[in-house]
């Protein structure tokens, strides 16, 4: 068979049911794929469709597909930084230069291979037709084992024209490798029991759940950990959805974005057990909580993040979600903690009571914190929220509270404007649950374009723009690189032109509602989710409103 047709059947054994493409690339297995049950979006960036990928397999939690013909790779691998960065399995396939076309200025040609190797676990050439099935194969391998990541394969030819020639092909299908995670490796059982022990020993314990929590499923033995040894949890915003932030024990996200009360605690703990989390710079505001040397366990999958940052007193090495059940079979109910639960709960209610008058403001414009109130209180028990970096990430993370079973949080790892194709790519992973994006002006205006996507398509998410006409969260930079004061054209620097993308999405096709006061916030999502189409809520917001600060006295 000719190796479109390989790439197509091969798409279709791994369970893949949406490719996200800029056209013109591997259309002959594109052609194939008609009858296989297999959605091809077609998007207007190379970077949106990394994006999609990304979001769907976040949701999916399976590999996400993107393609890119060779003039759009360079698009292609920037956009994987961010699914490096989050530790998604995403399969970018490329088109590239031929052998015999290299060094002679052959149209929009040049090498883009390297480009790849720092945001890909796997960067492979396929240089011969013949070796297409098993190059596929180890692409989604490498994507879904140990630590998921992104992959890159490279076909020769501007559009991947290489695998339109015929082999004799023997597909073969790994079902293990078409979801996430591919495998569910065993602890050292010494190594739970220490654990354990030292567990039961601390005085002022907090667990750390990270985004291997969700990627494993963990959730339910996290929380029934933390219930049996009665020990707040704190998450990175990647964990987020791993406690119910109506759970007694929840202490919120930490780090850069975090909540105060959350890093207070973490900066007082004795022991922290950081679980699927790499204890990176964002997470710990730059190791200030929990302070370097804190006493550490840490679970991982992978063996070489142990003790990257903070010295293990245990390691852990295996499946979150496995060594939790395990660690759940042998610890013993804990002693008396109530001080400690005291201390937490203390921070948390001092935080909620600061932030309580904004989130009650009825000052129009909106206050962010009113938004991120109406939309907790409206969510329903399967909604899935995507939010995009910055402020974003900051006031969803902190202020939007998941408080059913079920509810989701997806967020960008650190990439402005990934938020709405992230949520397409979402949607379209689970498109019978309801999606909303949080993005900021800011955000949407990178890929506004993907509006009409969505309509064409019929990918029917709602998208939530917190529009205070700036990029506000560069607001005090700016201010300090001007010694403390904007004068002159400084504001230039980040405000933007006042834009209604009610009046945007409209003209692309979808539905577009303009909301000016806190009032019209709760009809509105009612009416959006109802809507059956794309929806655009273009929230007008308070432009001095700044996310609360990570750390207070």
């Amino acid at each position: 068979m000719t190796g479109s047709r390989l790439f197509a059947e091969t798409m279709r054994g791994y369970g893949v049911d949406h490719i996200f493409f800029v056209p013109f690339v591997l259309s002959r297995a594109l052609a194939a794929m008609e009858d296989m049950n297999i959605r091809r979006v077609s998007a207007h960036s190379e970077l949106a469709t990394v994006y999609m990928a990304d979001g769907y397999a976040r949701a999916a939690r399976k590999p996400g597909v993107c393609l890119a013909q060779a003039v759009g790779a360079a698009n292609a691998a920037a956009g994987l930084r961010e699914p490096f960065l989050s530790s998604t399995p995403v399969i970018c396939v490329t088109g590239g230069p031929h052998a015999d076309s290299r060094y002679r200025y052959l149209y929009q040609q040049i090498e883009d291979f390297p480009m790849f190797a720092p945001v890909t676990k796997f960067n492979a050439r396929v240089d011969k037709v013949e070796r297409l099935a098993d190059l596929t194969r180890q692409a989604f391998r490498e994507a879904t084992s140990g630590t998921p990541g992104p992959v890159h394969l490279e076909i020769p030819g501007r559009e991947g024209h290489l695998i339109d020639a015929e082999a004799d092909f023997t597909p073969v299908f790994e079902e293990r490798f078409s979801r996430y995670p591919a495998y569910r490796p065993e602890p050292e059982m010494a190594a739970v029991r220490e654990a354990a022990r030292v567990l039961a020993a601390a005085q002022r314990p907090v667990i750390l759940a990270g985004g291997g929590v969700v990627a494993s499923g963990a959730a339910p033995e996290l929380v029934q950990l933390a219930e049996k040894l009665s020990i707040p949890v704190a998450t990175s915003l990647n964990g987020k959805e791993a406690i119910l932030d109506s759970h007694p024990l929840a202490l919120g996200i930490t780090g850069r974005y975090g909540r105060w009360c959350a890093n207070r605690a973490l900066a007082e703990a004795d022991l922290v057990f950081w679980v699927g989390s790499r204890a990176g710079g964002h997470v710990t505001d730059d190791w200030k909580a929990p302070p370097e040397g804190t006493p550490a366990i840490q679970l991982d999958v992978n063996p070489a993040e142990i003790g990257r940052n903070y010295p293990a007193q245990v390691a852990l090495v295996g499946d979150a979600k496995v060594t939790l059940q395990r660690l759940l079979e042998v610890a013993k109910p804990a002693g008396n903690r109530e001080a400690w639960l005291g201390r937490t709960r203390s921070l948390v209610a001092s935080w909620r009571e600061k932030v309580a008058p904004l989130a009650a403001s009825t000052a129009a414009p909106l206050r962010p914190e009113r938004i991120c109130k109406e939309v907790s209180d409206f969510l329903p028990a399967d909604a899935v929220v995507v939010a995009d970096t910055g402020h974003a990430a900051q006031w969803t993370g902190q202020l939007l509270n998941l408080t059913k079973p079920g509810q989701r949080y997806i967020r960008c790892a650190g990439t402005l404007g990934w938020g709405f194709p992230g949520a397409i790519g979402v949607k379209c992973a689970l498109p019978d649950r309801p999606v909303l994006c949080f993005t900021g002006d800011g955000g949407f205006y990178y890929h506004v374009s993907e509006l009409e996507t969505a309509a064409r398509l019929g990918i029917n998410l709602v998208v939530l723009v917190n529009n205070n006409a700036s990029l506000s969260q560069t607001r005090r930079g700016f201010t300090a690189a001007y010694g403390g004061a904007l004068r002159g054209h400084g504001p230039e620097l980040w405000k933007y032109k006042e834009t209604d993308f009610a009046r945007v999405a409209e003209a692309m096709g979808c539905v577009g509602i303009r909301v000016a006061h806190p009032s019209e916030l709760r009809p509105a999502l009612e009416r959006a989710f109802a809507a059956n189409r794309p929806v655009v809520l273009d929230v007008a917001s308070d432009l001095e409103a700044l996310p609360p600060e990570a750390w207070q006295k």
